[in-house]
């Protein structure tokens, strides 16, 4: 079939945004007086949506009301932390390469931070649809944002691609039959690797123009 919808992961595809997420997250266990994130907890939260992470950096922690973290992370908002995301060097040129000839949208676990980015960094205008944890049915892995991009696009599956860095974005992708685009991680199980934007376009599914 031939390529109709390409389909981004926003942290670790679009954008380099660890050590945002870092400090965010620390910055929500500073407050209530706790530790610094470990390893495992700073890869956890790169990849899951918001609740799901903040009940993992909170878990050994039984005392903390959780609703008083959520009251605080709501009230703080994520915006003073999007200074420390690093865009894609390469994501312009390939968006531009690719708006001729493909619909483009977005799936992320982000929730209401996704639409600040877009505008800040004036991406806003290449995406015909933008799912999140929060206006999807069931954040990734379930399938239901693809799904939601693909009756909007009037696609099917085997006419898109995923573009993520994950096994969260593999799994996300496999719950619809989707060919995924393995983003800078030669480990994860995908159709294709690349370790940049402008590799894509002379991957088997792509045409250069």
């Amino acid at each position: 079939m031939t390529l109709k919808l390409v389909i981004f992961d926003c942290d670790g595809v679009m954008f380099d945004s660890k050590f945002a997420n870092q400090t965010y997250y620390n910055q929500l266990l500073e407050h209530f007086g706790y530790p610094q994130m470990d390893a495992e907890e700073l890869e956890y939260v790169h990849i899951h949506n918001v609740k799901e992470s903040t009940s993992h950096i909170f878990r050994h922690y039984p005392e903390q009301d959780l609703q008083a973290v959520d009251r605080y992370r709501e009230e703080t908002g994520y915006a003073p932390f999007l200074k420390f995301m690093n865009m894609e060097e390469d994501l312009i040129e390939f968006l531009e390469f690719c708006k001729p000839q493909y619909q483009l949208a977005i799936s992320t676990n982000r929730t209401n931070t996704m639409e600040p980015i877009l505008d800040i960094f004036k991406l806003g205008h290449y995406f015909c649809k933008v799912m999140t944890a929060e206006n999807a049915k069931r954040p990734k892995p379930a399938p239901d944002a693809l799904l939601e991009i693909l009756d909007y696009c009037q696609c099917h599956a085997d006419e898109a691609i995923y573009i993520g860095d994950s096994i969260i974005d593999r799994e996300h992708s496999a719950a619809c039959n989707m060919r995924l685009i393995g983003f800078k991680n030669d480990e994860l199980p995908a159709e294709y690797h690349v370790n940049s934007f402008m590799e894509i376009c002379d991957l088997p599914p792509f045409s250069r123009t």
